[in-house]
C-alpha cells in the first residue's frame, strides 16, 4: 500500500516535471546518426538519443506497469493472455521497446518509445489483449539520469 501512495503523490509531480520541461526547447543531439538509426530493444535509452522531456524526434516514452492478478494461476494468464492476442498486436507497429523487465512481486514493466500518433493503438493493444489478466497502468516518462548526476554533483 506504501508504494501505492508514493506512486500516487509522485504521478502529479511528474507529470508537471515533464509538462514544465517540455516547453523549454532542447538541446540538439550531439550526433545526428542517435536519432535516426532505431535503438535495439534490449538497451534503455540513452541520454543522447532523449532530451529532458523524454521525446525524441520519433516519439515520447510510455512506461507501462502490467500488475499480475494474483487471483489466477500463471498458466490460466498466459493462455487468457494467447486467446486474446496479446502478445500478437502488443508491442503495436510503428512503437519500440525501450525496455521490458519482471519484477517479481509487481508484475511486468515496460517502456515504449511511441509517436504521438500511436498512442491510441496502445491504448487498444492493452485494453483488448492486457485486460483480465494484468491490472494496467500508463506513465508519461523522461530519462533523468544525466540530470540527476549534475544534481548530485552541485551538492558535493
Amino acid at each position: 500500500m506504501r508504494f501505492a501512495r508514493r506512486i500516487a503523490l509522485a504521478l502529479p509531480a511528474c507529470l508537471l516535471a515533464t509538462l514544465t520541461l517540455a516547453a523549454e526547447p532542447s538541446q540538439p543531439p550531439s550526433s545526428p546518426e542517435k536519432t535516426t538509426q532505431p535503438m535495439p530493444a534490449s538497451s534503455p535509452a540513452s541520454p543522447a538519443d532523449t532530451g529532458a522531456s523524454g521525446s525524441t524526434a520519433s516519439g515520447v516514452l510510455l512506461t507501462i506497469i502490467l500488475r499480475h492478478d494474483q487471483s489466477k494461476p500463471l498458466t490460466e494468464t498466459k493462455q487468457e493472455l494467447r486467446r486474446q492476442g496479446f502478445f500478437d498486436n502488443f508491442p503495436p507497429p510503428g512503437t519500440e521497446v525501450v525496455s521490458w523487465y519482471v519484477v517479481m512481486g509487481i508484475g511486468q514493466i515496460v517502456t515504449l518509445r511511441v509517436p504521438p500518433d500511436k498512442l491510441p493503438d496502445v491504448n487498444m493493444a492493452v485494453e483488448k489483449g492486457a485486460w483480465g489478466s494484468f491490472h494496467t497502468e500508463f506513465y508519461p516518462t523522461y530519462d533523468y539520469r544525466e540530470a540527476a548526476k549534475s544534481e548530485y554533483k552541485s551538492l558535493k
